[in-house]
C-alpha cells in the first residue's frame, strides 16, 4: 500500500461509521447503504488523489454521501413506502420483538418525512453532527437546519404515536 493510501485510509476510516448510519437512512436497504458506502469513499478516494483533501474527514465524507444518495432518489424518482400492517399495535412489554418493531415503526416515520427535514434529522440525531456541521454538509443556513429538525422531530413523534394508537395516518 502507497503512503498516500495509508493516510486516505487513516484519515478517513474513523468516519466509516458514520458514513454508513447515514446512507443506511438514505437507502432502503443493507445492501444498498453498503453500496452507497462504497461510492463514497471511490469518491472521496478520487477526490484525495487529485489533491484535494479536508481539514475533517467526517463531513467531507457525510456530504459526498448524502449528495450520492439525493442523485439515487432524484434517479429512482419514487419513494417506496413501508407498509405497517393494518391495526399495528406493538406489544406492551419490552423484549427483543418488541425493539425490532418500534425500530422498524421509527425508520417507516422516518422515510415518511420530507427529505430535508429526513436528511437534518439524521445528519443532528443520528450522525451526531452540530447544527453548523450539518449547514455545511447541506448548504443551508444554520437556522433552516434547526428548523428542519424541530418539525422533524415533532412529526416523527406524531407518527409513532398515531401507530401506537391506532390512528389513522395521514
Amino acid at each position: 500500500m502507497s503512503g498516500g493510501q495509508e493516510r486516505f485510509l487513516r484519515a478517513t476510516m474513523p468516519a466509516a461509521d458514520v458514513v454508513f448510519n447515514l446512507a443506511r437512512r438514505l437507502t432502503p436497504s443493507a445492501a444498498d447503504a453498503e453500496d452507497l458506502v462504497q461510492e463514497t469513499y471511490a469518491r472521496a478516494w478520487a477526490a484525495w488523489i487529485d489533491g484535494r483533501r479536508p481539514r475533517r474527514a467526517a463531513p467531507w465524507l457525510a456530504t459526498i454521501c448524502l449528495n450520492l444518495g439525493r442523485d439515487r432518489l432524484r434517479r429512482r424518482a419514487t419513494h417506496a413506502e413501508v407498509p405497517l400492517p393494518p391495526g399495528f399495535d406493538p406489544p406492551g412489554r419490552v423484549d427483543v420483538a418488541g425493539e425490532a418493531i418500534t425500530h422498524c415503526v421509527i425508520e417507516a416515520a422516518l422515510h415518511r418525512l420530507p427529505e430535508e427535514q429526513r436528511i437534518a434529522v439524521i445528519l443532528m440525531d443520528l450522525c451526531g453532527f452540530t447544527a453548523a456541521e450539518a449547514a455545511a454538509i447541506t448548504g443551508s443556513p444554520r437556522g433552516t437546519v434547526l428548523t428542519r429538525v424541530h418539525r422533524g422531530r415533532k412529526k416523527l413523534a406524531q407518527t409513532v404515536a398515531e401507530v401506537k394508537h391506532g390512528a389513522p395516518r395521514s
